[in-house]
């Protein structure tokens, strides 16, 4: 397990970095591979990271935010017009302000059955995605914000084999917070993708993101660093700007 860390005073600081890494990488990317494939998150922290690429992307980086084909690590099961939706958060403050094409947003349709949605989300990325090793489609990046007790997507603390042992791409869960009925990328599917990114804001966040630092693998995150050779964490210990 290889773990870089960023470290950042405040909220604001961590979302305006990542967000310039984000523009960067998405030019690099795009210019290396016309349509690379990333898995968006959700959450306060997110919709600031959200806010920081509007303001930071500069032309060139609006062209290649525009060619990468965009999933979510996770969902709940709401409508996409609902204000608990992943999906309408980026559309709001991402997709909207930059252009971003309807055809690049691969949402998952929490209005759907979650075993729909999940297969669903599962043929699209299979036919945009590359493959790995194993013959898994693999994202390029994935997005993941980090919940106070240690979750990441929707993969909670306390789950079954149902969910620990699933090697579908994506998978029905229900979660202890509202809505419960979520869809979530599987442990698997974050192991195999080419990068992951942890966006970790605030203090009370902090105690999860060390014991999955030191090794424990009772919660989400711990799981992942577990499983991957590297992740990168962007971790703040304040709020606010």
């Amino acid at each position: 397990m290889a773990v870089q860390i960023e470290s950042f005073a405040t909220d604001l600081e961590l979302a305006q970095h990542a967000a310039r890494r984000w523009l960067a990488w998405a030019v690099t990317h795009t210019a290396q591979d016309r349509h690379p494939t990333v898995a968006l998150a959700g959450g306060r922290i997110t919709g600031t990271f959200y806010d920081a690429l509007c303001r930071e992307a500069t032309p060139a980086a609006v062209e290649a935010a525009r060619a990468v084909e965009y999933f979510w690590g996770d969902e709940r099961c709401v409508p996409p017009s609902s204000a608990d939706s992943n999906f309408k958060l980026a559309l709001d403050r991402f997709f909207t302000p930059l252009g971003i094409p309807a055809a690049r947003q691969h949402r998952l349709a929490g209005e759907l059955p979650p075993q729909a949605a999940a297969q669903q989300a599962a043929a699209e990325l299979s036919q945009c995605a590359r493959r790995s090793a194993g013959g898994r489609p693999s994202l390029d990046l994935v997005l993941l914000g980090l919940g106070e007790d240690g979750h990441v997507a929707s993969l909670f603390p306390g789950a079954g084999p149902e969910v620990l042992a699933a090697e579908a791409v994506y998978l029905p869960v229900v979660g202890p917070k509202p809505p419960p009925q979520r869809i979530s990328l599987s442990y698997p599917q974050l192991a195999a993708a080419g990068e992951v990114w942890v966006l970790v804001a605030g203090a009370g966040k902090l105690p999860p993101l060390r014991e999955a630092l030191a090794g424990a693998t009772s919660h989400g995150l711990g799981r992942v660093l577990a499983q991957r050779a590297q992740t990168r964490i962007f971790e703040s210990v304040g709020h606010g700007g």
